[in-house]
């Protein structure tokens, strides 16, 4: 026990140093509005931006449910006069990359580039077009629409999607969180272009902006980089300046039974969780990699593969957002032990709520957790998926330097008190999709 101690005490001298010292986050505003994450690097000839706004999918209206993931989806498929493979093209010409992000919360667009004067003016100028010039073209959405469609169609058929979408109406009910980030058939069918120029104006603002940028460049670059990509995106009104998210409410809890041909049951299971501010984020992540987010060291995987043989894989884990995201569990197993594994689940949990977790648990989960940050840090990719994350929920800047601190310092008594908390197993909600029988609860 001695020996594991000091194993771990010395992991966090060796990461935490480095981690502080490499990882220099500076921050700004520009005259528009818009908050800007810089960290300068020249170990590569690259340069990573993210600009994201609060225009995840839980800014759609039940009448125009996908308005949000088609408006993101379609910023690159024409913009300013350039076609998409006017776009494709001169992207690639220089040998840019572009990806994006979307969820209930965030949309943005990601730009990778070379570090070099001319790639990177080309690959700046297409990613400002894209970000502030969109065109929506009717024939493109229409496509997409089409496209789209015909994914959620295939996507009903499988009895993953079934359970999930089951499980986040039971959870959030008419809250925007339930609604589907792609949208629903019924509600895609009715989307129009300027459903999508709506959407862009209100909500792709200036002020709404968060910039992250990581690479080979100085600040002063970073500067007017960050100007020039967002001087001429659209202006708020003082009261869509910050866009809000109504609380989320616990729900009455209960289990929703589907027959399905599939041959095994999917079995999920979810409770209101975390903000991404939440004060009991780290005795939650902590406590969670115990309970079922450690892969194969987790007391759901010992409990229901390897001692009763019931599933190959079970897992748990948080998804905090600016208001309570869910917690969730799931699984798979033959039908005919579905009500046994679902069962075995809940009294786990039961279990681990009001018993807490052990110290060598405990000890183990931190290794674990501290001896595999530095791999999330790795990259400018990841580095910038962070800058993003940080500026969108107003985390310190800090955040990073002080996340191993924060799980060292998580004790048991603080993940027994947070789980009794916020978890209250009778509120639970959960779904079996190819149950053997359709029952009522």
């Amino acid at each position: 026990m001695r020996t594991r101690q000091l194993i771990f005490l010395l992991l966090i001298s060796i990461f935490a140093h480095p981690l502080s010292a490499s990882l220099s986050i500076e921050f700004w505003q520009t005259s528009s509005g818009a908050r800007v994450y810089f960290v300068e690097n020249h170990t590569l000839p690259m340069l990573d931006i993210s600009v994201e706004f609060s225009a995840g999918s839980s800014m759609d209206t039940q009448e125009k449910s996908g308005a949000a993931s088609l408006t993101q989806h379609l910023l690159n498929l024409g913009a300013n006069g350039l076609s998409e493979d006017d776009i494709a093209n001169a992207l690639a010409d220089v040998g840019a990359q572009l990806g994006g992000h979307f969820d209930a919360d965030r949309a943005g667009l990601t730009l990778r580039t070379l570090s070099n004067d001319r790639e990177r003016k080309q690959a700046l100028a297409v990613f400002s077009s894209i970000l502030q010039r969109p065109e929506f073209p009717d024939s493109i959405l229409s496509r997409e629409k089409t496209r789209i469609i015909a994914s959620i169609r295939e996507a009903s058929t499988k009895p993953g999607y079934i359970a999930d979408r089951a499980l986040m109406n039971m959870l959030y009910g008419d809250h925007p969180y339930a609604m589907n980030d792609s949208g629903e058939i019924e509600t895609i069918e009715t989307i129009h272009r300027n459903d999508l120029v709506s959407f862009y104006q209100k909500h792709y603002v200036s002020n709404n902006a968060v910039i992250a940028i990581i690479g080979d460049i100085d600040k002063q670059e970073a500067t007017r980089i960050a100007d020039t990509l967002t001087r001429n995106l659209p202006e708020s009104s003082a009261q869509d300046k910050y866009a809000t998210i109504p609380p989320v409410k616990n729900p009455k809890g209960g289990i929703e039974r589907l027959v399905h041909p599939a041959t095994q049951s999917h079995i999920v299971l979810a409770h209101p969780g975390i903000s991404r501010t939440d004060a009991d984020y780290f005795p939650l992540l902590v406590g969670n990699y115990i309970l079922g987010g450690g892969g194969f060291v987790s007391r759901l995987i010992e409990e229901i593969r390897q001692q009763r043989g019931l599933a190959y894989s079970v897992q748990s884990f948080f998804e905090p957002l600016k208001e309570k995201g869910p917690f969730k569990i799931g699984l798979q197993t033959r039908k005919d032990q579905s009500e046994e594994a679902l069962l075995l689940t809940q009294g786990v949990l039961r279990d681990f709520i009001v018993d807490g977790p052990t110290e060598q648990e405990l000890l183990a989960a931190k290794q674990n957790i501290i001896g595999g940050f530095p791999l999330r840090l790795d990259s400018n990719k990841k580095i910038l998926g962070y800058l993003a994350m940080i500026g969108f929920y107003h985390l310190p800047l800090t955040y990073l330097d002080d996340y191993l601190k924060a799980v060292e310092a998580v004790t048991v008594d603080q993940i027994k008190d947070a789980f009794q908390r916020r978890i209250n197993p009778e509120n639970m909600v959960a779904v079996i999709v190819g149950a053997l029988e359709a029952t009522g609860d």
